[in-house]
């Protein structure tokens, strides 16, 4: 079969998503300071881990929606800080701005924007990602025709509703795809488990874990990841 689609994740395969959270966790605290500095006398930002705990043991219903996480942590800890539970609303939706800001202020490893344009000239790109980045802010609108992520479709990977969404928007065989991702079992395993073709992105030379599945291929520089998929294309 002929591959017509290729998805991709997003955080750690596009870019390195930990130095981004911890500029806009930081870009957050900063706002946060200048805004509500009432706020910042009463509450301790290292209490922030203990809400985050609290929120993970006490909503298992958002465990896939990072957002409302952020959300739920930010509004507990204004109403510990003192405000009203309206107030402490709207304090939280303005803090989470800003860090929605500076989440979507990526900086792509090199060679990957030139090689989605290269690829989007010949195949289909959806977008499958766990965080919460926006294709639009992040610039990548006019790359990828759909983005699917663990909010719009109500769980994380590996869980196979990500891909299984993808295929169906597509309206393709798992075998007329690919999936190109960084991590062994959310992206390689489980793309491989509804029976789309792989490519790992190894950047780091890490030796594949025992006991899964190899990826159909491997790439440690975006540069050579069009030859790749052509290459799967050819033996589909």
């Amino acid at each position: 079969m002929t591959i017509k689609l290729l998805t991709f994740d997003l955080d750690d395969t596009l870019w390195d998503v930990e130095s981004i959270v911890h500029r806009a966790d930081a870009m957050m605290r900063d706002w946060i300071r200048a805004q509500h500095p009432g706020f910042v006398e009463k509450f301790d930002f290292r209490d922030f881990s203990g809400l985050r705990e609290a929120v993970l043991r006490e909503r298992p219903d958002i465990a896939h929606d990072f957002t409302q996480q952020r959300l739920e942590v930010l509004r507990r800890a204004f109403v510990q800080g003192g405000y009203t539970p309206a107030q402490a609303e709207l304090a939280a939706q303005g803090a989470f701005a800003e860090f929605f800001r500076g989440r979507n202020t990526v900086e792509f490893f090199p060679g990957a924007v030139p090689a989605l344009l290269e690829l989007r000239r010949d195949f289909d790109l959806h977008a499958l990602s766990n965080g919460t980045a926006d294709i639009h802010r992040i610039g990548l609108g006019h790359v990828f025709s759909r983005h699917f992520s663990a909010i719009s479709v109500g769980a994380a990977k590996p869980d196979p509703r990500m891909y299984l969404a993808a295929l169906a928007a597509a309206g393709i065989a798992p075998a007329e795809a690919i999936h190109i991702g960084d991590h062994p079992q959310q992206d390689m395993a489980a793309a491989a488990a509804v029976g789309m073709n792989t490519i790992w992105l190894n950047r780091h030379g890490r030796s594949w874990p025992e006991g899964l599945l190899s990826p159909d291929a491997e790439f440690a520089d975006f540069s050579e990841l069009p030859a790749l998929v052509w290459r799967l294309s050819s033996r589909s």
